[in-house]
């Protein structure tokens, strides 16, 4: 993967950029430790020579203003440790991290406070909610701090709310609130001040798998009105997979792979990553755009003969009305039995129970489609005008494709 693919687009658009970052945890960190890690050396061997653990090891990726970044990884791999040297929390050993042009490790005393107040939220695992303060007051409070006027804060607190859907329990305390609930209110705590930047660890890693589902909903559907860059932790790649604009996979305190959930699942870097993928449903992650050919519709007023020349084996090709939306379809079963009854005529060798979706469909949502053995419409969501052909074997054949890069994968460590 370039440099460019790696740490997004055009360095305008960047919000958070980290730059060959260390960050190694004992007494001396600057020393030989460093060295060592510098050098190449892996995770166990570093703490084995020198007593220091490294937390991260020339960490390098930039976050898009307006997107949802997540950083994947098993316990220990480095992922939370990232998240704390964008806000400071942990001093880093070596590198950069920069914060919408400012360098946030040289910050410090209140101009690190006010940074951190004006331009991030952070959501934690586990609430983090005053008890004894009422849903109200627990998402103002950040505000309050600011000293912001009640009137003012309690104005803000409600729209954050309203945004998580629990402005009716304004009033209850978190007591009286389910887990997934309190979770939406330490969300609109982060919401509340308006930041620009929301920093979310294993948010939602304490609540039920069902839970958890409707929060990654909730997440996406407030990211569509609010359009925040949001920094996502998480262990679980499923998560990381299905909220995720861009996710990067981290093992021992390195970065492994970046990319979207697309590349990531279709195109795994490592053998790591395979294993991380070959579990996963790809029909879930992988959308109709990245398997659809051109549709190379057929002219209504050709005939049937030649029409059949253009399917060569697909499934079949469409036909078009002045607008260039697909109206018939011609399949190779049904022109071969027009033709067999003496007819030259493609209208009669047409039909018009075909399926349609939009490009970004994913493929477990035309798995029924898919097994009527038809080819799929593909249209443009604003004017319906065919843009693709989805031949059902082609979902099979992108399925076979990861599987074999999988097993390709798994080959290479056991030779």
């Amino acid at each position: 993967m370039s440099d460019d693919a790696a740490n997004g687009s055009a360095a305008s658009d960047e919000i958070i950029r980290l730059n060959e970052v260390y960050k190694i945890f004992g007494p001396q960190p600057r020393g030989r430790p460093f060295e060592l890690a510098r050098s190449g050396v892996p995770k166990n061997e570093v703490q084995r020579l020198s007593g220091h653990v490294v937390g991260l090891s020339n960490v390098s990726f930039s976050i898009n203003r307006g997107e949802i970044f997540v950083v994947m990884g098993l316990s220990g791999s480095g992922k939370s440790t990232a998240i704390r040297t964008v806000n400071k929390l942990h001093d880093i050993t070596y590198g950069e991290v920069l914060v919408d042009g400012v360098d946030v490790q040289k910050l410090d005393g209140t101009d690190l406070q006010a940074f951190r107040r004006e331009k991030m939220g952070m959501v934690f695992q586990h609430f983090a909610l005053f008890p004894h303060r009422n849903v109200l007051d627990n998402v103002g409070y950040g505000l309050k701090v600011q000293k912001v006027d009640r009137s003012n804060r309690n104005e803000a607190a409600m729209r954050a709310l309203s945004l998580v859907g629990l402005a009716a329990f304004a009033e209850h305390r978190p007591a009286q609130l389910s887990g997934g609930m309190q979770q939406r209110v330490g969300l609109a705590r982060a919401l509340a001040s308006d930041p620009d930047i929301l920093l979310m660890d294993e948010a939602f890693s304490a609540l039920d798998p069902l839970i958890r589902r409707q929060m990654q909903d909730e997440l996406m559907e407030i990211q569509d009105k609010v359009h925040k860059t949001i920094l996502f932790i998480t262990h679980d790649l499923n998560e990381a997979l299905r909220i995720g604009d861009r996710v990067c996979i981290m093992k021992d305190g390195a970065v492994v792979q970046i990319g979207t959930p697309e590349e990531i699942l279709t195109e795994p870097a490592t053998g790591y990553v395979a294993e991380f993928v070959q579990d996963v449903d790809q029909g879930r992650v992988i959308k109709v755009v990245e398997v659809m050919s051109e549709p190379r519709p057929i002219p209504s007023d050709m005939s049937l003969s030649d029409a059949l020349t253009l399917l060569d084996d697909i499934a079949g090709r469409f036909c078009c009305d002045a607008s260039g939306r697909p109206v018939a379809l011609l399949t190779a079963a049904d022109g071969l039995r027009a033709r067999s009854m003496g007819s030259n005529d493609l209208a009669k060798a047409l039909r018009s129970d075909f399926d349609q979706c939009n490009p970004d469909a994913t493929l477990n949502e035309l798995y029924a489609s898919a097994g009527r053995g038809l080819s799929i419409a593909v249209v443009d969501d604003d004017d319906g005008k065919l843009i693709g052909n989805l031949d059902p074997r082609l979902i099979m054949e992108e399925m076979g494709r990861v599987e074999q890069l999988i097993e390709g994968f798994e080959r290479e460590v056991f030779m």
